[in-house]
């Protein structure tokens, strides 16, 4: 039997939840939402006893922020994301962010061919193969080869 557990959408909330209840709804650790709170991604509200309180702007941010990681997008970067309000700003982040992006897809599909053509060998040691050494050279040869973790 299935579970009739109902979600509510995020942003229809209508008391506010404790830093609980909000980590356990997008699967969080409490500590990453006060971590996020010190960087000023978040601001809740407090309680009379000094207790977080997030309403449905704060559930929106969570999600923001959750949404622009999956993106590849760093802490500082979404901070100076919502921080501004100037729209010429935010757009050129999102330029300088984007071609950064474009040159590690581009470094991986790089990276992608080297193994598949060494998958393809049929060189008992792949990389006697001219075809892989040549594609090897290519990549140490020109301005974009693939820097490998040390």
């Amino acid at each position: 039997m299935k579970s009739s557990k109902h979600r509510t959408p995020v942003g229809s909330e209508r008391e506010p939840i404790g830093i609980g209840a909000l980590a356990e709804r997008f699967g969080l650790a409490t500590h990453v939402l006060r971590h996020w709170e010190a960087m000023g991604l978040l601001t809740p509200a407090r309680d009379a006893a000094g207790r977080r309180r997030y309403g449905s702007a704060d559930l929106t941010r969570v999600a923001v922020i959750l949404r622009a990681k999956e993106a590849g997008l760093s802490l500082d970067i979404i901070r100076s994301l919502v921080a501004t309000a100037d729209p010429a700003k935010r757009k050129d982040i999102l330029r300088e962010e984007a071609e950064a992006l474009r040159s590690r897809i581009a470094a991986a599909q790089a990276s992608l061919e080297l193994i598949e053509c060494a998958l393809g060998c049929d060189h008992e040691d792949f990389s006697q193969c001219a075809h892989f050494q040549q594609m090897v050279a290519d990549r140490t040869s020109t301005d974009t080869a693939v820097h490998l973790p040390a």
